[in-house]
């Protein structure tokens, strides 16, 4: 029989040996294709999403390109300095700006700042200080408010009532007329902050006459950083105070909310409308169908057994062993557990088997656009899975790498992810 100690150190040498595998199925990377911005996928695919920011004037893809090509693979210290480093700068600049009363210019500075800041956290579990993550995000937050300052109409900060506290929200005007339009509710993921939710819906949706909340969820933002609030799978109970909020708001059509559901979104949008039929349409970009799949996927089965059986000790102790061997690991690994309030991998690796639909998807019954991409790097073939399972009214979007718009959700290319799902929420609203 094997002893404990042989079995640890077994067990130790299975993840760090599949320890490279982690980063493609939990971090912001897709090995399988190689990219122009940087031979290291995952920095890479960091590249893409601050480049794609500036579609809708969130980054300057000159300073992007820059940025990506001034960071040596694999050095997330220099990752972290350089992206930091230009958000200082693009700060600078908007504070001039705004001294200055050059509105437009203040607005989009600090837009390139709040995504230069966004991305630097990227980088921070895995560098040797990842504690200056507060500091990095309170930069990112500051800056994020100062631009919402700056639109015409400024943008309104709402207080949504939860939980015995509150959920801060953004609410969006398309103009300054006050009338009654659609709202189109921002539903972010698992890491992304209040720029994400403004280029990946927000802004093409101001463009085309909604109105829009985004909103920090449970995990997500101050919600995480100040309020402590962790993530949760009935995410029902998140969405609708969102609803609740803003359904008797004066400018806002109650018969034509939308809301759509933005990475690890997907699912939590998908989860909530089994639950709340107030919403006219929903987009979930990608479908999910099991959160927990791409974090069970590369674990060994050794290591699989022991958290099956329970053994909370045995099996943080082998996957401290094993990610102490891949700092890459170790440090996408924190930075996936965190907004679940847990350093324990076991808690963590328990709570995300809770985050599945196939006990609620047939009580979705509002009409949903499910999206998919060429070389979803997350969840593969999952938008397909949930598509099938639903019994409402549906439709399935693929979007494809010679569109520029493969990889999870459409990275680089905003406008032809704006140009269909907006359209199929004009027709629906209609």
């Amino acid at each position: 029989m094997i002893n404990r100690r042989t079995f640890l150190h077994t067990a130790a040498a299975a993840v760090a040996s599949t320890a490279a595998s982690v980063p493609a199925s939990l971090a912001q990377a897709s090995a399988a294709v190689p990219e122009a911005l940087s031979a290291d996928p995952d920095f890479a695919f960091t590249a893409k999403i601050t480049l794609g920011n500036s579609y809708h004037h969130a980054s300057d893809p000159g300073k992007v390109l820059w940025i990506a090509t001034n960071i040596p693979s694999g050095d997330f210290e220099a990752g972290y300095r350089v992206y930091y480093q230009a958000g200082v700068d693009a700060r600078t600049m908007a504070d001039s700006a705004a001294s200055k009363h050059h509105q437009v210019s203040a607005r989009e500075a600090y837009l390139w700042a709040a995504s230069y800041f966004s991305a630097a956290l990227r980088f921070l579990d895995c560098t040797a200080n990842p504690e200056l993550m507060l500091g990095c995000w309170q930069a990112y937050a500051g800056c994020w408010a100062k631009a919402a300052a700056h639109f015409d109409p400024p943008l309104e900060k709402i207080e949504i009532p939860y939980e015995g506290t509150h959920l801060t929200g953004w609410f969006l005007r398309a103009d300054t007329s006050k009338r009654r339009r659609p709202l189109l509710i921002l539903n972010n993921g698992a890491d992304g902050l209040e720029v994400s939710s403004y280029v990946k819906g927000a802004a093409g949706a101001l463009a085309r006459g909604y109105n829009c909340m985004i909103f920090n969820g449970p995990g997500q933002g101050d919600s995480l950083w100040t309020r402590k609030l962790c993530f949760r799978p009935d995410w029902e109970k998140v969405l609708t105070p969102v609803v609740e909020t803003m359904i008797h708001h004066p400018e806002v059509d109650a018969n034509r909310i939308a809301v759509i559901g933005i990475s690890f979104g997907g699912f939590w949008v998908a989860r909530s409308l089994a639950f709340e039929h107030r919403i006219a349409a929903a987009v979930v970009d990608p479908g999910i169908w099991d959160c927990a799949e791409p974090w069970m996927t590369h674990l060994p089965q050794v290591i699989l057994d022991v958290l099956k059986a329970g053994k909370r000790e045995q099996f943080d102790q082998m996957m401290h062993m094993g990610t102490d061997a891949n700092a890459r690991a170790r440090g996408t690994l924190r930075f996936r557990m965190r907004p679940f309030g847990t350093e324990s991998f076991f808690e963590a690796f328990h709570a995300i088997q809770s985050y599945c639909l196939a006990d609620v998807v047939g009580s979705i019954r509002t009409p949903m656009l499910v999206t998919d991409s060429e070389g979803e790097q997350f969840t593969p073939g999952q938008a397909r899975k949930l598509y099938d399972a639903l019994s409402c009214s549906k439709t399935f979007a693929a979007f494809t790498r010679q569109q520029g718009a493969d990889q999870h959700c459409e990275a680089a290319a905003p406008g032809i992810r704006d140009f269909t799902i907006l359209n199929w929420l004009d027709e629906i609203l209609a």
